[in-house]
């Protein structure tokens, strides 16, 4: 079978070729694989060995009896036309800063498109933001849930070291304490922070807009510079709408007449997005909406094409996807529908650097696809929304659901039937509902969030939904302790992504949290990834690669440099706007 693929197109591949000196060549049959093991396990040999040198360009011929041969070299031939070419398909090199979005990498001055999402109550700790940046790679701290010294200590600690590595903190909606979020908003402000993770925004708040507008400024050239940058998590397409939208106009003027920010500010704002990278959670861990990610990256990218057309910004758009991604599969599927980036979560989590007990992350690396529920929010509890949590060895989706479903039918804890209120003190609450109330109520004292104490006074379902909430947020907390006496009780967030990487690393030195490293398992899904979008190739070029030609399986760090070449993990070089 001969390619017609346009002439220019081998031209092209075969520039390339100066700087690649090493070759395979084996000429197998691929027919009769059961009858002729040998052959076949050479050309598989030999297949692979062609593809996983992502560097270098592959070039497939076949012969009269169809046997397949690679060769990184460029066939010798006569090639007069198309149809005469000396070879049946081609595949280019795919190094790791190939995939993804290079508007996206030159932004945030990474090496490769790949993010680590934060995950709250410092999960997503210092130690795995900083191996992320020293990976050329980004990280989040997870500050969502944190007071603000934590918040801080983290801050210092990361600008001292990082410097102008890739970096960022997380900003979570507080849909109750708009102080709290102003005051982190403050905090990041302060201390140089200039990326964020806006995540569980449902509209856009003062403390957001204020973060990305401060210190908008015009260039004596013209040129727009916004130095807060967001990174917007979302799962609905009317809140995607807002974080490309410019900001809104009558929060900006409230900060405007509060003199948070400058006449200039607020004028130049117009011309910039809220956010210009917006990551399409699909089904994640923690808060999700459980979104399809093959309609809902599309969708989000159409959109960003319509705001785009429709504002006209001078900087792109992008747009990355998370939920779901644990294999170099699902990562070679998200680059292949066009993600910019891709972000994980739930597999991080069981890496050594995470901030959560060791014997989580045992629970974790035990988890199937299956494993996991849909459970009531802490910070949320009320309206009904709800986290994705690992059920397998925890009985809290359960315990959290009946708490939920007594708060829906009983004005008062009071008025809950006998049996049900002696389960909830004893098994849940451990204590009486009186004293957890007054711990509940220390709580807030300490945080001036003294309003929440007052209506708790005058309405005893309020009162009972703030004790229900304490359980829940300290629930995840016990998790990241280890509080062996509350095992059962544990918040761990977790998709099914955990499932699905437990199964590829099985029987691997990545089958343990020992040897699970944050940057490590990043390399892994992007260079299969590589390898699979090289096998894409050549399979639309009717070639048809002997099984397993295109499997990949863990590998150490040191591995995959190896083959990925320098090169494709160098520094990506931007000004980060």
């Amino acid at each position: 079978m001969k390619n017609t693929i346009q002439d220019d197109r081998f031209d092209r591949a075969a520039q390339t070729l100066d700087s690649h000196n090493h070759f395979v060549v084996i000429d197998t049959p691929v027919n009769n694989l059961i009858t002729r093991k040998n052959n076949s396990m050479n050309t598989l040999e030999a297949a692979r060995s062609a593809l996983f040198q992502i560097t270098k360009p592959v070039f497939v011929k076949t012969d009269i009896g169809n046997r397949l041969s690679f060769t990184h070299h460029y066939p010798e031939g006569s090639q007069k036309t198309a149809e005469d070419v000396p070879f049946a398909a081609y595949a280019p090199p795919v190094l790791l800063n190939a995939l993804g979005d290079k508007t996206f990498m030159h932004r945030h001055r990474l090496a490769c498109p790949y993010v680590a999402g934060a995950m709250a109550n410092g999960i997503s700790s210092v130690q795995m933001v900083e191996t992320m940046a020293d990976n050329g790679m980004v990280g989040f701290f997870g500050a969502g849930g944190l007071s603000l010294d934590k918040i801080r200590q983290a801050a210092v600690h990361l600008t001292s070291c990082l410097k102008d590595k890739p970096f960022g903190f997380n900003l979570i909606h507080s849909l109750t304490d708009a102080e709290h979020e102003m005051a982190t908003v403050q905090l990041y402000l302060d201390h140089g922070i200039r990326l964020v993770s806006a995540a569980a925004f449902m509209r856009m708040t003062p403390a957001l807009v204020y973060y990305r507008i401060k210190g908008i400024h015009q260039t004596p050239e013209g040129r727009i510079v916004a130095p807060n940058q967001i990174i917007a998590k979302v799962s609905r397409i009317e809140i995607a709408r807002q974080f490309f939208s410019p900001p809104p106009a009558k929060i900006v003027n409230q900060l405007l007449e509060k003199n948070l920010i400058t006449r200039k500010e607020a004028d130049l704002s117009r011309y910039i997005p809220m956010a210009q990278d917006l990551t399409a959670e699909a089904d994640s861990g923690g808060h999700t909406d459980n979104r399809p990610a093959l309609a809902l990256l599309p969708t989000m990218i159409a959109l960003k094409d319509q705001f785009m057309a429709q504002f006209q910004y001078p900087l792109p758009l992008c747009v990355g996807l998370a939920g779901g991604i644990a294999t170099p599969e699902s990562a070679a599927a998200a680059f292949g529908m066009g993600a910019a980036y891709i972000l994980t979560g739930s597999i991080n989590q069981s890496c050594v650097e995470a901030g959560i007990s060791q014997e989580v992350k045992e629970l974790l690396c035990k988890a199937e696809q299956a494993d996991v529920a849909m459970a009531p929010a802490a910070d949320m509890f009320e309206i009904g929304a709800r986290v994705q949590v690992l059920k397998r060895g925890t009985l809290f989706a359960l315990r959290a659901e009946k708490l939920y479903q007594l708060y829906r039918t009983y004005d008062s804890f009071a008025d809950i039937p006998e049996p049900a209120r002696q389960e909830i003190e004893t098994k849940f609450l451990q204590t009486d509902f009186e004293t957890a109330w007054q711990s509940t109520r220390d709580f807030f004292t300490a945080r001036n969030m003294h309003a929440q104490i007052d209506k708790a006074r005058l309405d005893p379902k309020h009162k009972m939904a703030l004790v229900f909430r304490s359980y829940l947020g300290q629930s995840s907390q016990w998790a990241i302790q280890g509080n062996a006496g509350r095992k059962m009780d544990y918040q761990i967030w977790c998709g099914p992504a955990m499932g699905a990487f437990n199964m590829w690393a099985q029987n691997s030195f990545l089958a343990g949290p020992e040897n699970r490293k944050t940057a490590e398992l990043a390399l892994n899904l992007l260079f299969g990834a590589c390898v699979i979008t090289r096998a894409g190739f050549l399979k639309t070029q009717g070639i048809t690669l002997p099984m397993g030609t295109a499997s990949v399986v863990p590998m150490e760090k040191k591995e995959i440099l190896t083959l990925a070449g320098p090169g494709s993990h160098a520094k990506a070089q931007g000004p980060g706007m």
